[in-house]
């Protein structure tokens, strides 16, 4: 037999309007435009406009429908009916920089072609029968991004054979391969780095040069004592002198190790909206945020004077009723909308204003060395949010300064212990590393273990594995692959 029984529980749920409000947070400036285009779009109670043409209609609406004045068959509508807007994940590209002064203008992309079509292109100038243009585009299709093919011939064999029915050997293959090999940009379709830097030095403009030649020689020969940098045993092996050898690497060093680049043939150039402004007037640092970040909205005046024809009308009716409901169901999305960026507006400022308190010298001189030791509670507790929303504002908002556009995370590190018994940013300890390795002996790069002895004599107490992590953090090699002749 089923007995029924009472129980009491507490959790915690987001409302509609809080979602809507962490979503637009994290949404940086370039997609905010499209966001509100978006509501737009799908609210007809929500218009564009400027605030003084707000209050009426905000007030008209709250009174309408927020008192508790209505009859019984108004309280038949239940607001649960009104939270079925989508406010779903935003994925929207961003444009050009504006302030309040400038006219829309959309910044132009300029076209292109990519590698494969540049290749397609300059096979037309080769004189090939049918079969080999098709085994040709084969072999264009299997160039990666960065200019080499890295599948096997043989599998490319097959490939052929099942897709093109058509039936090669290895040896056709690399005849049509060394024909591509001489397309531009140089170096293109090789197979590994090797045979990449010898197309190159092969195709240089005087060839017979020594200096190609030794170059030449040192990738076909001594190309695992040249990864490694191991000059004196290519010196000892190629029996050259310490200047043709300094010479001959200095060629191989400028030549392209990715002909095809990373993009495809493509340029694709990225704008970065910064989502604050610092300005430094006489010697005052103000933020002010990104006109893009307050859009002119406001509640559509027409739809709030359907409540008047309600009012006025027999309540009994219920298609009038069902379009009450449909209107309240858009003035509520609407108010709720132009709400959240409001608070939004005033989170980022709040919590940009903290930043700005906080790293106070980074901002007056643009110095790393001055970034103080700074993570998400610290911001958190001063503006008395939760981390999360510190996190969703710092993860992709940035500010333009004076000395460059920098994204927030830029300013959030860990803290470095000294001597003194003071705390340092982890930047400020970056910093100085490179500054060590900047002005190292390229013969005599320091090991790890010289610059911990170094830093350590700075006053910085870190230890090996540290600064191994922080000098592969700033993507410098090792000491022996920084060693130059």
């Amino acid at each position: 037999m089923q007995k029924l029984h009472l129980s009491q529980s507490l959790s915690q749920k987001l409302s509609p309007q809080q979602i809507q409000f962490i979503k637009l947070l994290q949404v940086p400036t370039a997609e905010l435009d499209t966001r509100v285009e978006e509501e737009l779009e799908i609210n007809p109670a929500l218009e564009e406009g400027k605030e003084e043409d707000k209050k009426d209609s905000e007030e008209e609406f709250e009174d309408n429908n927020y008192e508790e004045e209505n009859t019984s068959e108004d309280k038949d509508v239940n607001i649960e009916d009104y939270l079925n807007d989508d406010y779903g994940g935003y994925k929207m590209q961003g444009d050009g920089n504006y302030s309040p002064d400038e006219e829309e203008r959309e910044i132009p992309i300029s076209g292109g072609i990519s590698l494969h079509e540049q290749l397609i292109a300059q096979m037309g100038f080769l004189k090939l029968d049918e079969r080999q243009k098709i085994i040709g585009r084969q072999l264009i299709g299997s160039i990666e991004n960065d200019g080499y093919i890295r599948r096997d011939l043989e599998a490319i064999i097959n490939d052929l054979v099942f897709s093109q029915n058509i039936e090669t050997d290895v040896d056709e293959i690399e005849e049509i391969l060394r024909k591509i090999q001489n397309f531009d940009p140089a170096g293109i379709a090789a197979r590994n780095l090797q045979e990449c830097l010898v197309i190159q030095l092969e195709r240089k403009e005087h060839p017979d040069d020594p200096t190609v030649q030794n170059a030449i020689k040192i990738v076909s020969d001594c190309f695992e004592e040249f990864t490694k940098k191991h000059y004196s045993k290519i010196q000892k092996k190629l029996d050259l002198a310490e200047e043709e050898l300094k010479e001959s690497v200095n060629m191989i060093t400028r030549l392209n190790p990715k002909p095809g680049g990373t993009s495809d043939g493509l340029v694709k150039t990225q704008y970065i909206i910064p989502d604050f402004i610092l300005t430094n007037t006489e010697g005052k640092l103000e933020i002010s945020l990104n006109s893009r970040n307050a859009p002119e909205l406001r509640i559509s005046r027409s739809y709030s004077e359907m409540f008047d024809a309600y009012e006025k009308s027999d309540k009994k009716d219920k298609k009038l009723k069902d379009t009450v409901t449909f209107v309240k169901q858009k003035l509520d999305a609407a108010k709720w909308f132009i709400d959240a960026i409001k608070q939004r507006q005033l989170t980022l400022l709040k919590t940009m204003q903290s930043i700005l308190d906080f790293q106070g010298d980074f901002f007056y001189e643009g110095d790393e060395t001055k970034l103080k030791p700074m993570i998400l509670k610290d911001i958190a507790e001063r503006i008395e949010m939760d981390i999360s929303t510190v996190s969703r504002v710092a993860n992709s908002k940035s500010i333009q300064t004076e000395f460059g556009i920098y994204p927030l995370k830029y300013f959030f590190s860990e803290g470095i212990a000294t001597d003194s018994g003071e705390d340092v940013s982890n930047k400020e300890v970056k910093s100085v590393l490179q500054s060590l390795v900047d002005a190292e002996s390229k013969k005599r790069p320091l090991s790890d273990d010289k610059l911990v002895r170094m830093l350590n004599d700075r006053g910085y107490n870190i230890a090996r594995r540290t600064v191994a992590k922080y000098r592969e953090q700033l993507q410098i090699p090792v000491a022996r692959l920084r060693k130059e002749l």
